[in-house]
């Protein structure tokens, strides 16, 4: 799907609510309706006739080759040149995202036009994902998951938690991509318990869970993976909340079909650690959306009142974190489909046993 096609759909949802037009600020949403990667410029999508992007001198031969469809004015005052062309009744604007300067110079510049806030409205558009994205993701999930088993065939023990997270980027680079999708999470040991644990110098030891959240990133959109493994032989302790996290992976995973209540998805998972006894170990989200960010809706919670559509991208990550002891995350990056679920992060959720 083309921006052109994006901004339709954009176009689309305006004619629904009855507003003149939405002025987007939100980067990434400007990156969405528009294709433009740099780091200043905004979108003004009216109902009735052409978009127009507004940058400054820097990015204006970018612009000429990104977005050769849409018209361009190359200002310092964006959100001034913007004002001037807002015409009608009323505009939206990005308000979860603007600043209060912004908001309230816009409000001063417009004349005439009602300014009111446009929601999550581009978000909304982005939690159906079209086929350029779907083959962006595949592609970096591919990347991830060929890196990491490509570490996992290498020693281990004796490195530093710090040493095995570059190498695990450098070989996600080696296989093509562009960036890394976020810090990678990298903990060895009681470090583990923690869910965001920054790798540090601590050295891998044998018999010691290994705790591995990690990504590539493709043409702006992320991968999303965690595995954990056993440096060595795995004890009693560590078969048990492995097996009970990926239980309840499973458990989620099922659900994430069209037409379930994303609410569903949340329960099932978080039922099956509670019938195993684990519940009160997990501390974090059970999942999100990704694409053109790591965290994106929708989000898998209790509070969300949707429903899963076909082509939401989204992640399911159980964890059990024992505090100075360890913990166990497995995570996938998810397609949704009008059947069984598509996992797009294919390494095997074995326990490994890394020698």
């Amino acid at each position: 799907m083309s921006g052109a096609d994006r901004r339709a759909r954009l176009v689309a949802a305006l004619n629904e609510t009855g507003l003149d037009g939405v002025y987007v600020t939100t980067l990434v949403n400007v990156r969405y309706l528009t294709g433009f990667t740099g780091s200043n410029g905004s979108l003004l999508v009216p109902r009735d006739g052409p978009a127009v992007f507004f940058t400054d001198g820097r990015y204006r031969d970018q612009a000429d080759h990104e977005l050769p469809d849409v018209e361009h004015v190359i200002a310092r005052d964006l959100s001034g040149e913007a004002a001037a062309r807002m015409t009608g009744d009323t505009w939206a604007l990005e308000t979860h995202t603007a600043s209060v300067d912004t908001h309230a110079r816009l409000s001063h510049l417009v004349d005439g036009p009602a300014l009111v806030s446009a929601g999550r409205l581009v978000e909304s558009l982005r939690e159906v994902k079209d086929e350029a994205e779907v083959a962006a993701l595949r592609s970096a999930c591919d990347i991830s998951t060929r890196a990491l088993e490509g570490l996992l065939d290498g020693r281990l023990v004796g490195r530093t938690e710090r040493v095995v997270a570059r190498d695990l980027e450098n070989r996600m680079f080696e296989l093509g991509a562009e960036a890394i999708a976020f810090e990678t999470i990298l903990a060895s040991g009681a470090n583990t318990a923690i869910p965001h644990h920054a790798p540090s110098d601590r050295v891998l030891g044998d018999g010691e869970l290994l705790k591995i959240d990690f990504g590539a990133r493709v043409d702006g959109y992320h991968a999303d993976c965690t595995r954990t493994v056993v440096l060595g032989r795995a004890d009693d302790w560590q078969r048990e909340i492995y097996s009970a996290v990926r239980a309840s992976q499973a458990a989620g995973l099922e659900t994430l079909r069209e037409g379930v209540p994303v609410a569903d998805a949340n329960a099932a998972a978080r039922a099956s650690l509670d019938s195993a006894g684990w519940l009160h170990a997990f501390t974090t989200g059970l999942g999100h959306g990704v694409g053109l960010e790591i965290h994106e809706d929708p989000f898998v919670a209790a509070s969300h009142t949707g429903k899963l559509t076909s082509r939401n991208v989204l992640t399911m990550e159980p964890g059990i974190y024992v505090p100075g002891h360890g913990g166990v995350r497995i995570e996938d990056t998810v397609l949704v489909t009008r059947g069984a679920p598509e996992v797009l992060t294919t390494m095997t959720k074995d326990l490994l046993e890394i020698g």
